[in-house]
């Protein structure tokens, strides 16, 4: 044990800036090559340089590395360069029991604090790497102030669109909301809006991942990736009993309320897609009785986006202070209210397509839906397509040989 801790105190003694490697090392903005569009590897920020001395102490201390992936793939490193940071605060799901696991964590001198670590450069990713830049940088400082005032300010705009066309209030239209706004019109201002969130996080995610150097996936490192994403393996501890919260009991709930949030999403989408093929390729137009496939997506959708939202909320409040970065609350709270919104004014909708205030309710779910696509390349969002790029990166670079033979895969 005092061999481990002499090794982890010169590990610490390697990463601490001292003097003018301090001034040197402090945060720097990321810059992108005019021509090749390469991220700058030379200075670390802060939070990179923590990572880097968290990093090289469980190093040598590898008690953790069965938990998650994030220490098998540290312990095919010796040293920590800022693509390897970025990969590795990505890969890390914030699940917490390392921190609770961990002999060196606060108020150990070391302190070392694997997940809030991690998550202060995985936010900082979102920005590097956000397209345009000045959007990303505006997201991490107001996260929630941006998402609701964007959804008011659409929301109020279409509602003025909506007065000024006819009223408010009107007879009923049997949900017809093509009498509202013209399907040409929603087409567009969708269509818009959409390509331009997909653009944004494709810059974003294509820069994360020429930076981290992937090598050539397989079949087999896909599937891999796809699955593990998909049912959120590492938010179950390591050990299937699942995340510490609050304490250092485990609980399932964060990967459950994950679930539901992911799956209503894609529920929600895959409503769209189905009525948009129902329209285009069968000539079925809206709107569409409730026993159809669209409206039952979308209530499926719209109910799983109550719950999941709702319950990571509460677990969001009562995160220890220890567990992730204090400071990406704001943007954490902005994704998950608007996410909340879109599905409370839908299924408002849903409920209300039959009445009198169907065209208030459309514009105001309208305008909620635009604020969180417009808002998806820049917030928690994000951290999910970074997070595959990571999972893939880690399925390619476990088949391939580990020189170093330091730890075990």
């Amino acid at each position: 044990m005092k061999q481990l801790e002499a090794l982890a105190r010169e590990a610490q003694s390697f990463s601490t800036p001292h003097g003018e490697a301090a001034s040197v090392m402090a945060e720097q903005p990321v810059r992108w090559h005019a021509k090749q569009a390469e991220l700058q590897t030379d200075l670390l920020t802060g939070d990179e340089t923590e990572v880097a001395r968290v990093m090289q102490i469980c190093n040598a201390c590898r008690y953790c590395e069965g938990f998650c992936a994030v220490f098998p793939a540290m312990t095919r490193r010796l040293e920590f360069g800022k693509a390897d940071l970025n990969y590795l605060a990505n890969l890390c799901h914030n699940c917490g029991a390392c921190l609770h696991a961990c002999q060196y964590a606060p108020p150990h001198e070391f302190a070392v604090n694997v997940p809030q670590a991690m998550a202060r450069v995985r936010m900082q990713t979102y920005t590097d790497y956000a397209w345009p830049a000045a959007l990303g940088a505006l997201y991490k400082r107001n996260g929630l102030t941006v998402s609701l005032a964007a959804a008011a300010g659409l929301a109020l705009f279409l509602t003025l669109a909506v007065l000024m066309a006819g009223g408010l209030f009107h007879e009923p239209m049997a949900g017809n909301f093509y009498a509202v706004f013209p399907h040409n019109t929603l087409a567009l201002m969708f269509g818009v809006v959409f390509g331009f969130a997909m653009l944004a996080l494709g810059v974003g995610v294509t820069r994360f991942w020429r930076n981290v150097s992937p090598g050539a996936a397989t079949g087999a490192a896909v599937a891999e990736a796809a699955h593990d994403a998909l049912r959120l393996r590492y938010l179950d501890g390591g050990h299937g009993k699942g995340c510490n919260n609050a304490d250092d009991a485990f609980t399932l709930w964060r990967r459950r309320f994950h679930h539901f949030t992911f799956y209503g999403f894609m529920l929600c989408f895959a409503a769209t897609s189905v009525a948009t093929l129902y329209h285009y390729a069968l000539g079925l137009q809206a709107p569409y009785p409730f026993w159809s496939a669209p409206v039952l997506l979308g209530t499926a959708g719209g109910i799983g986006l109550l719950i999941g939202p709702a319950g990571l909320l509460w677990l969001n409040l009562k995160r220890h202070p220890q567990q992730g970065d204090a400071a990406q609350k704001p943007m954490d709270r902005g994704f998950i209210a608007l996410l909340l919104l879109t599905s409370a004014t839908g299924l408002a909708l849903l409920a209300g397509r039959d009445g009198g205030a169907m065209a208030l309710l459309l514009a105001i779910h309208l305008g909620v839906v635009m604020a969180l696509f417009l808002t998806l390349p820049y917030g928690k969002f994000a951290h999910g397509i970074y997070r595959s790029a990571a999972l893939l990166k880690w399925a390619i670079e476990k088949r391939q040989p580990n020189k170093l033979q330091l730890g075990s895969d």
